[in-house]
């Protein structure tokens, strides 16, 4: 074994777990204590800031600055009391990762002494230099203004010694230059458009929000062992290495009990998470070794996006206190599962009714029905924004592999659902007579909760599932950032709202249709015309490749293709009408995410012509070359009869000798790719060129490499291997 490997198993084998003491204090007691929400209002704010607050969470009032002055100086107050000594605008770049700028509270006054400062200018806006983050071309690189503006939607947390305020992040003309943004204006989207449809069936109904329950998929490393791996450290996977001969082939990992080191790491993160207001609810081992989940509560979606945010960067933190590396890569390892994020999206009405779930009248259901149609109908409509809203190089690994589903989008929504979509499709034309309506209202509408009841039809190859009350996009990435993917599913069923409102409104006034009337044909020709969105089987099967070709539906199978279709002259209509984002906003996030997906693509064939070239390579000709020595002595000994005797030694010569010849002209090929690919003058055609003509060369690496893994003495291998990776607790 090489000295790099030894000593890193070495390290890792004598490591105990880190013991995590429970606190005194119930969980439910800990819960939110560092946070500034509006419990602690009341202790800290007078009643007019505090009220004021509260409107501009509840109903998006402007706060002015005499109020800003007052909770910045409640905020201080209670950040000081917890051991404060910095505040940040903290906030989400488009990176896809968080930042942050840190002020010390502490300022002198000029006369010898100081004094800690924080006001309501402070507070609501800061401007952190933005010129080295990602622009897409909104601004030049020497313009470096940026302004961070607090969130109060979200509230303010202290992570170590440091008040965190959420804040967003503008350009100097006043475009978005993050992922809350335009998240935030898609939730004002549809809370007018789903309010307005709400409003049909309950007046009381005065807004909507957007929830989001994520459930997040990764895997736990022994930091040592991940260090030994260059791949693993830069790339977030591993470029090279042999499958172990035991995987998840048994299912034994699944739900299994959870490993003690594994253990202790989970139970410090929720501690940390509930601190920091995040109701972190469940914890299980996932499918592939080393691999966990965790998830929580619902949330409102912004709150949801950025409590996502904040955790993983928790649990980075946490894991190197239990010297764990935290792999949130889509596919870490070939071969096995790789983890996504699974997004659980819903409606919910200020009067407390979940609008995906059905109730107890024929009334409440066909409300139900309605804003389960039109999200089906929004989700057909624009499949393929969908499709791009979770395109990345990560996930490009993961679409269509081990137990994630493809890159086609599709619904499920089980066969007793799909029974009562088809009986309400085969509803007569026109005004309905009273016996259609008693047909419609008590044996099809009327019994939605009795089929929901008992429903466990699940289909874990579908990238968007109906599961009992809410949307399960499963398609989502591991690594990514939420707020992309919710900003446009938010914002398509907000319009597809807008539109059925709309055609419903048309026939009550021109037609003169009762208003139940009116929406049943309107959901009607919806169910029609969305059919071929909905699928119910198996979305791994080559027969349904071909079956959703024949409907019509995109198989965008890589990113570069994927993106396409946001800077489409429908896309930026869309997002425009909805006040989302504008041209220049869309396509500058188009820009950003093809150099993003250039840059890694580059940064892994990097790495590959260095693992080959210095490590690979060299261990394989010093195996060779004791090979070779065997059969000198074989000859000294048995003379010109040898090669009887070292047939086998001869053909492994030949064999590395072939593996060897491979990799160095794969590699040499694939860097003449890359430098082809940077002398093109257009961040799309240089996207292209690295996906279809230098990406496929890294199976092509890989495959001699893991070859060589095989027939290399493990004494010599430098690289640490998957039985080590994924077996060694």
């Amino acid at each position: 074994m090489s000295t790099i490997r030894f000593k890193a198993l070495e390290t890792t084998l004598s490591r105990k777990p880190v013991p995590v003491a429970e606190p005194a204090e119930r969980r439910s007691e800990l819960f939110g204590i560092n946070v500034f929400g509006t419990n602690t209002f009341k202790n800290y704010m007078p009643k007019e800031a505090y009220n004021a607050v509260t409107d501009a969470i509840q109903h998006g009032k402007k706060i002015d600055r005499k109020i800003a002055d007052q909770v910045a100086s409640a905020m201080k107050a209670w950040a000081i009391s917890k051991g404060a000594t910095h505040y940040t605008h903290w906030f989400q770049p488009l990176t896809g990762a968080t930042a942050e700028k840190h002020d010390a509270f502490f300022e002198p006054t000029g006369d010898g002494t100081a004094i800690d400062k924080f006001d309501g200018s402070q507070l609501v806006q800061q401007e952190p230099d933005a010129s080295s983050f990602p622009s897409g071309g909104i601004r030049n690189t020497f313009e470096a203004r940026g302004y961070t503006a607090w969130d109060p939607t979200s509230p303010a947390f202290i992570m170590g010694t440091t008040l965190c305020i959420p804040s967003v992040f503008v350009s100097y003309t006043g475009e978005a230059l993050d992922n809350k943004t335009p998240l935030l204006r898609a939730a004002q989207s549809i809370d007018h458009a789903a309010t307005e449809v709400a409003r049909y069936f309950d007046k009381n109904v005065n807004k909507v929000i957007a929830t989001l329950g994520w459930e997040q998929e990764y895997f736990l490393i022994d930091s040592a062992l991940a260090a030994s791996r260059p791949d693993l450290m830069m790339a977030g996977r591993v470029l090279l290495g042999q499958q172990a001969a035991k995987g998840q082939q048994l299912e034994d990992h699944y739900f299994g009990s959870i490993p003690e080191r594994a253990l202790a790491f989970m139970r410090e993160l929720e501690i940390e998470c509930i601190k920091l207001g995040i109701p972190v609810k469940t914890r299980h081992n996932e499918v592939a070794p080393n691999q966990f989940e965790v998830a929580p509560l619902y949330e409102e979606v912004n709150l949801a996006v950025d409590h996502n945010s904040l955790l993983m960067d928790v649990m980075s933190k946490v894991g190197a206190r239990h010297n764990f590396t935290v792999l949130l890569h889509e596919k870490p390892f070939a071969g096995i599962n790789g983890s996504g994020k699974h997004n659980n999206w819903s409606l919910a009405t200020d009067t407390g009714v979940n609008l995906l779930s059905p109730g107890k009248t024929p009334k409440s259901n066909l409300m139900f029905l309605t804003f389960f149609i039109n999200t089906i109908k929004a989700v057909h409509d624009y499949a393929d924004l969908l499709r791009a809203s979770i395109a990345s190089a990560n996930n490009d690994h993961r679409l269509g592999a081990n137990e994630a589903p493809p890159a086609i989008i599709s619904v499920f929504i089980g066969q007793q659902l799909s029974e009562v979509l088809d009986e309400l499709e085969r509803v007569t034309d026109g005004n309905l007579s009273p016996e259609e309506k008693t047909e419609l209202k008590l044996n099809v509408v009327g019994k939605i909760p009795e089929i929901l009841l008992d429903n466990t039809d699940r289909n874990r190859t579908s990238p968007f599932a109906f599961t009992g009350n809410k949307f399960e996009f499963r398609a989502v990435g591991s690594s990514a950032n939420c707020a992309k993917p919710m900003t446009v599913l938010t914002t398509i069923v907000a319009e597809q709202l807008r539109v059925f409102k709309n055609d419903v409104d048309a026939l009550i006034d021109k037609k003169g249709y009762k208003k139940d009337d009116a929406i049943f044909n309107v959901l009607r020709e919806y169910i029609k015309a969305s059919k071929k969105i909905r699928f119910e089987g198996d979305g791994y099967s080559e027969e349904w490749v071909e079956e959703a070709k024949k409907r019509g539906l995109s198989n965008l199978k890589n990113t570069p293709e994927a993106l396409k279709v946001q800077v489409s002259k429908e896309s930026i209509s869309l997002f425009e009408r909805h006040n989302v984002m504008n041209k220049t906003e869309i396509e500058a996030r188009y820009e950003i995410e093809l150099e993003e997906y250039i840059k890694k693509i580059q940064i892994e064939g990097r790495i590959l012509g260095d693992l080959t070239t210095n490590h690979i390579i060299p261990t394989a000709i010093r195996y060779q070359n004791r090979i070779i020595s065997n059969v000198q002595g074989l000859k000294d000994i048995f003379g010109k009869d040898y090669e009887e005797h070292a047939k086998e030694q001869i053909n492994l010569i030949k064999s590395i000798s072939k593996y060897i010849n491979s990799i160095l002209n794969d590699v040499e090929a694939m860097t003449e790719e890359r430098k082809k690919a940077n002398k093109l003058d257009h961040a799309d055609k240089r996207a292209d060129a690295y996906c279809n003509k230098v990406k496929p060369y890294f199976e092509k690496i890989r495959y001699a490499c893991d070859k060589l893994e095989l027939l290399v003495d493990d004494e010599l291998w430098p690289m640490t291997k998957y039985r080590e990776l994924l077996f060694t607790r």
